[in-house]
């Protein structure tokens, strides 16, 4: 009884301080209708497949957004082994994001940065592989960042 009165008094609260919800505007129905860009090169694939995953790009509908992405990658060893080698490796990628309207209009713009780690490895495939991996996992983590971006700013239009 008392939970039930909790959740009741929690709702009125919130309604009356005027909060919307990010998607109470249909913000996030726009992000569908978004074709994206990015670099071309394998990076840029994944960033590309990452974005539309996250943005749950319509293919079959005429896009109403032209979302453009450039990245720099940079990687540093960190770590060292008894050997002077590298034990780990971190990834930083950092992404910047132009938001155009196809009908024309003032872009919106921002940035998003990644890090992630990842082992090194004694084999030149495994090594491959673990290069590979954190390629996607900051792919992914880019595409999240990006998409609450977006969603902030077509919320505030």
């Amino acid at each position: 009884m008392i939970r039930a009165a909790a959740i009741a008094l929690g709702a009125l609260a919130a309604s009356a301080c005027g909060f919307t919800p990010l998607y109470g505007n249909g913000a996030g129905t726009e992000l569908s209708r978004m074709a994206v860009s990015a670099p071309d090169d394998r990076f840029g694939y994944r960033l590309r497949e990452a974005l539309e995953d996250a943005l749950g790009t319509d293919l079959g509908a005429a896009p109403t957004w032209r979302l453009t992405t450039t990245a720099g990658q940079s990687v540093r060893p960190i770590g060292r082994r008894i050997d002077d080698t590298a034990a780990r490796y971190e990834l930083t990628v950092r992404l910047v994001w132009t938001l155009t309207p196809v009908a024309g209009g003032s872009p919106l713009s921002g940035t998003e940065t990644a890090v992630v780690t990842y082992a090194s490895a004694d084999q030149p495939v495994a090594a491959i592989a673990a290069q590979e991996d954190a390629e996607v996992r900051a792919a992914a983590e880019l595409a999240r960042g990006v998409r609450l971006d977006l969603l902030t700013a077509l919320a505030g239009r």
